[in-house]
């Protein structure tokens, strides 16, 4: 049974999938203001937003202010990260915990983050750290919910062998929470990568740091459609460039999971 010639083919025909999707959008893109539907002024053509695209690219700015973005992104990735680990593998191993820190998490889970962009700003000024606040803030509760779901999700037959057979604490975690938990915060650090890197654009909007969020809010307020259409597209570029990184990652880290296992390649 040849397996592997038929995934590449499922592999190569997701890819054209993708590639004439792409053209098809670009293509109704170029027609709606051709054809008058939207005033260009508002929507402009789409070679208009590449060419534009392709001068980004070679400027030396562009590429600082990319960079600024996402060494946020990268911080405050990764401090959430970091404390949502610890806090939440202590919170699920603990009963008691889990039940009297439930009703706090649901209520401070819920709060855009973007409500305490002012409260960000006074602490900090229009620095870098109140973005970090904003980032921090919506990642960690991505991550955290997930562990405290994974720790909990340890068997308890497989908790009562391991005690049976003297299994120290820490060799609990590792053989026993961390297989269980694995899965669940690699599907809470992909999204919080999303997460985190949406928020580090809109504080750079709203507070004025430096990157690509200031560089779309200069494009809108001095009427650049062209030049912010082609930011806007960089955004998205980076969405899709962060998924495609976790998710690859998520799949070679849970190559032994069976979530993975039965899962097509990308």
């Amino acid at each position: 049974m040849r397996v592997f010639p038929t995934r590449r083919l499922r592999a190569l025909r997701k890819a054209m999938l993708g590639v004439v999707g792409l053209t098809g959008f670009l293509v109704v893109w170029q027609l709606i203001p051709t054809l008058g539907l939207i005033n260009p002024l508002y929507l402009p053509y789409v070679t208009d937003v590449l060419a534009r695209l392709l001068e980004q690219f070679v400027d030396l700015a562009f590429w600082r202010r990319l960079g600024s973005t996402m060494t946020s992104w990268a911080i405050g990735l990764t401090v959430a990260t970091v404390a949502a680990v610890v806090l939440g593998t202590v919170v699920g191993l603990v009963p008691f915990l889990r039940r009297a820190t439930h009703t706090m998490v649901e209520f401070l889970r819920p709060i855009p983050s973007v409500a305490l962009i002012p409260l960000a700003v006074l602490m900090f000024g229009i620095q870098r750290e109140a973005a970090l606040v904003i980032i921090i803030y919506a990642s960690f509760w991505q991550v955290f919910v997930q562990v405290i779901y994974g720790v909990a999700d340890v068997d308890v037959v497989a908790r009562d062998t391991a005690r049976s057979f003297g299994l120290t604490r820490r060799e609990q975690l590792s053989h026993l929470v961390l297989p269980t938990t694995l899965p669940y915060l690699m599907t809470g650090l992909r999204l919080a990568a999303a997460v985190a890197l949406i928020l580090a654009i809109t504080a750079e909007m709203v507070i004025g740091n430096p990157g690509l969020g200031r560089m779309i809010e200069l494009s809108r307020s001095s009427g650049d459609a062209a030049g912010l259409y082609a930011l806007v597209v960089v955004t998205g570029l980076l969405g899709l460039v962060v998924n495609i990184v976790f998710r690859f990652v998520e799949r070679r880290v849970l190559s032994w999971h069976q979530s993975v296992r039965g899962e097509e390649p990308l």
